[in-house]
This record gives C-alpha cells, sequence and structure tokens, in this order.
C-alpha cells in the first residue's frame, strides 16, 4: 500500500492506541490523576456501575481545569468533558481525524463491536501517519453525516484522485481508493437512513441483512462516476413475515437508492438495484438462484451472474457475504458449461487491437478509442472466468490475477502483462476522465489517441495482445476449442 494512500485505507482499530484509565462516577480528581499515572494513560474515563461511559478526562483537562484552581478532592464529574464523542473501531482513521480537528478534540475514545471503549485514538499519533499535504483533503472527505454532507465527499473524490494521480500512484490504486470512500458512503447512508425510518415509525429491520456491492464497487475498480450495483442479502424468515418484512425493505431500497442518486452515485440503468426483487433475497433464496441460473442456462441469467459473482459487503452482517462466497466459488467451478455462456458474451465486444497491430478506434468518434469496451472488460471479464473455473474466491482483477499464478494457472510472465496491462489502460482512462472533468466536458470512457504519447500507444498495443492471449486461453480452458 502506498504511503499518500494508507491514511485513506486505515481503520480506527488499526492504529496503535493510547491506554486508558477508568475511574467511577464518585472518584475525585486526584483519584483520576493517580489512576492516569498508575496506567501511564494521557486519559481517563469515568464510568458508571455498570461500565458505561459517562465522561473523559485528559490530561489537558487538568492542567487547563484542575491546576491552580480547583481542590484536589473536587469530584471528577465537574471537570470531565460529556457526553463522549467516541469512533468506532471499524470506521476509517481519516474520518477521526477530521471529527477531532473541527471539534478540536486531541483524544478520542475508540469503541469495539460491543459499543465498550478499547481505548483512546490520540490526534497527534494519528497524524503521524498522515502525509502534510493529505490533511485539506481529509477535511474535504469528511463532512456531517447529511445527505448534503455526503454530497460535499462525493464531490471531493475528484480532488483526491487528482492529488494522488499527480504523485504518480498506480490508477488501480486510486481506484481502489476511491471505491473505498463509496463504500463508505453507502455505510452511512445506511446508517442516516435506519434513524430516518425509525423516526418514521417504521422501526427497526425487521430481520439482519447484508448490503452488497456489484461490478466495479465490487472489485474495487470504480472510476470518477460509477453508478449503482447494489443488493440486500436478508436473514431467512418464515414465509408468513413475507408481506411485512418486504415492505420494510422495499422501503428502505427505495430510499438508499435514491439517496445515493442525490449524492452523486446514480441509479443503475440496467436495475440491478436492491429496488429490484432480484437483488433482494433471502440467505437461502440467493443459493437457490445460483441453482436457477446454472440450470436455465440463457443469455439473460450468464449476464445476471456475471453481474452478480463481483459481489462484496458493504454494510452489515458482512458474515452473510462471506458466507455467500463460500458457496458459490466451489459451486460456479463445476458448471462449466455455464462458464462457457459467460465466456459467450464476451463476443458482443472485440479488444482495441486492429489490422497491422494499429489502435481500432470507435467508428461513431473518430479518433477516439472507449477504453472501457475495448480494454478493461475484455480484461476484467477474462480474468473473473478464470478465476471463478479455478476456485479463485478474490473479486479484484489484480487480486484475481495473482490468484491465478499462485496456482500455476498463470505463468509469471503472464502475470507480470496482465497487470502490466490493466494498470495501463486504467492510467490512460482515469488521466483522461479528470482532464474532462477540469475541462467541463461529459466525463466518458473515450480516450482521444492523439492524446497519447508515442511509447503509451506501443505499450497499449501490447496490453491488447496480452488480453487477446488470456482471451484466447479462456475459450481453450473452459471449451477446449480456440477463438
Amino acid at each position: 500500500m502506498h504511503s499518500l494512500t494508507a491514511i485513506f485505507r486505515r481503520r480506527a482499530g488499526d492504529e496503535a492506541v493510547a491506554p486508558v484509565a477508568r475511574v467511577g462516577a464518585a472518584a475525585t480528581v486526584r483519584e483520576a490523576v493517580e489512576a492516569m499515572a498508575a496506567e501511564r494513560a494521557s486519559a481517563a474515563l469515568v464510568v458508571d456501575d455498570g461500565g458505561r461511559t459517562l465522561g473523559i478526562v485528559t490530561e489537558h483537562d487538568v492542567v487547563r481545569r484542575v491546576a491552580f484552581r480547583l481542590a484536589p478532592d473536587t469530584p471528577v464529574s465537574a471537570v470531565m468533558t460529556a457526553p463522549v464523542d467516541a469512533i468506532r473501531a471499524d470506521d476509517f482513521v481519516y474520518h477521526a481525524i477530521a471529527r477531532m480537528r473541527r471539534r478540536r478534540l486531541r483524544h478520542m475514545p475508540m469503541t469495539g463491536a460491543d459499543g465498550r471503549v478499547t481505548g483512546v485514538l490520540d490526534l497527534h499519533r494519528a497524524y503521524a501517519g498522515a502525509i502534510a499535504g493529505m490533511v485539506d483533503l481529509i477535511d474535504q472527505l469528511t463532512h456531517e453525516e447529511t445527505l448534503e454532507g455526503l454530497k460535499a465527499v462525493k464531490r471531493a473524490q475528484v480532488a483526491l484522485a487528482e492529488a494522488l494521480f499527480a504523485e504518480f500512484l498506480p490508477a488501480p490504486e486510486i481506484q481502489s481508493l476511491l471505491t473505498d470512500v463509496n463504500r463508505d458512503i453507502y455505510a452511512r447512508i445506511a446508517a442516516l437512513l435506519l434513524a430516518e425510518m425509525r423516526e418514521g415509525g417504521w422501526g427497526g429491520p425487521p430481520v439482519r441483512f447484508c448490503i452488497v456491492v456489484m461490478g466495479s464497487g465490487g472489485r474495487g475498480e470504480n472510476y470518477l462516476y460509477p453508478d449503482q450495483d447494489n443488493g440486500f442479502i436478508l436473514d431467512d424468515y418464515p414465509d408468513d413475515a413475507h408481506g411485512a418484512v418486504d415492505a420494510w425493505f422495499v422501503e428502505f431500497a427505495q430510499r438508499m437508492t435514491a439517496a445515493l442518486d442525490a449524492v452523486g452515485i446514480p441509479y443503475c440503468k440496467g436495475f440491478v438495484m436492491a429496488t429490484n426483487p432480484l437483488w433482494r433475497k433471502t440467505r437461502t433464496q440467493w443459493r437457490e438462484q445460483m441453482g436457477v441460473w446454472f440450470r436455465q442456462r440463457m443469455g439473460h441469467s450468464a449476464r445476471f451472474a456475471d453481474i452478480f459473482f463481483d459481489f462484496v459487503p458493504a454494510w452489515g452482517e458482512t458474515s452473510y457475504a462471506e458466507e455467500l462466497r463460500g458457496f458459490v466459488t466451489p459451486l460456479i467451478a463445476e458448471h462449466r458449461n455455464f462458464l462457457r455462456d459467460i465466456e459467450d458474451l464476451q463476443k458482443d465486444y472485440a479488444t482495441g487491437l486492429g489490422w497491422f497491430g494499429r489502435i481500432r478506434t470507435e467508428s461513431d468518434r473518430r479518433g477516439e478509442i472507449n477504453l472501457k469496451y475495448r480494454g478493461t472488460l475484455p480484461l476484467v471479464d477474462s480474468v473473473r472466468i478464470l478465476a471463478l473455473l479455478h476456485r479463485v474466491p478474490a473479486t479484484s482483477t489484480a487480486a484475481r490475477i495473482d490468484g491465478l499464478a499462485e496456482k500455476g494457472v498463470l505463468s509469471r510472465d503472464e502475470q507480470d502483462e496482465l497487470q502490466g496491462a490493466s494498470r495501463h489502460i486504467t492510467r490512460l482512462l482515469l488521466r483522461q476522465q479528470l482532464a474532462d472533468f477540469k475541462a467541463g466536458r461529459t466525463v466518458g470512457n473515450h480516450v482521444p489517441v492523439r492524446a497519447m504519447s508515442r511509447m503509451e500507444k506501443g505499450r497499449l498495443v501490447d496490453s491488447f495482445r496480452a488480453i487477446e492471449r488470456i482471451r484466447e486461453k479462456v475459450a481453450v480452458d473452459i471449451g477446449g476449442r480456440t477463438v
């Protein structure tokens, strides 16, 4: 992981937290100071008899509020900060940095999955992991958790991508970071909507569930303006509860997709969203759906399954997605004919390699090439099929290539060629999207050939050749034939 992206990728739970002392609500200031000294802690939590946190006292409080002003036997409740603002261990650390900066806090308690405080995050320690030039971006990427705030976060992604691109970060790393921010938007919208629905009389979720994202969001390969590809995995429930359960999730799905669209992640034109019952199922129903797709072997079944196979959890009961992945990975490998159906879909688009090794441009966009359809999709789809065939559970293209190499399916040369092709095509396309945005043009997938240097054109031709070779390998491996 590059140092410039590390601060945006780490979770608060990954940080080394400062030790924390605990004192009872009846403790005095002297006892709080003694407890901090004994634990070598910079803060003390004030807790009730049940262990619930009531407030926090820090070294700064001791110096600012206590020294020369209050007697040592003053109740600690008189000097503590309450209520306590805490960060969850699974929150991104850059969110913690931004909150502490905005609220002028030097310490922030961190809670585990059970809601109990596990330690204290120190602002200066967190800063140590941040590059100074990234602090402004941290501020832009974190706003109050409202739809307006999340709109600002979405807009800030362009500045983030531009800054990291200027530092020559590999484009796939930038994509992965953009995807992380988008998944975080999903999680924060979910939290907002759950509170909104409770306040509106809908109550909480009738069963536990997981929000999954698919497509480029599942692979960790978002560009600047991806659309929605999402679904729900619900816990199983009795058939006679379907009316009430489904009504709640229909409402939640409608609100979620509308909120995502409002903040800048538009509706999916192909209706691959949780508002569509096809993408909203229980754990058992999803397993049954796999069997239906495999048995039907129709064009739309292969297309739906191809979209679904990149799913990852974005929020909720992540174990449901992991469970389904564990079910799908060995099952799909046994259905070679179905994988052949998916491979047949690739015939809808060719690579950008033309006659005599030249770059083939689009008939409707003279001098331009659609790098998504001529480069990214043929590569991503071919690697996915091989990964499914050989039981590689990873979802990102890079991880799938590495997994196939580890299994001996790809040689080291093939691994290097495909990773290089992916990086080069991604960089060209991301660079063009940033240029289109700055120029006020519609951000899309077309890249003018004239915008490439001679060396870049040569590398692009080599990339297309590597993709042609992997496509032929796929055809041979799943069907014993050549393309």
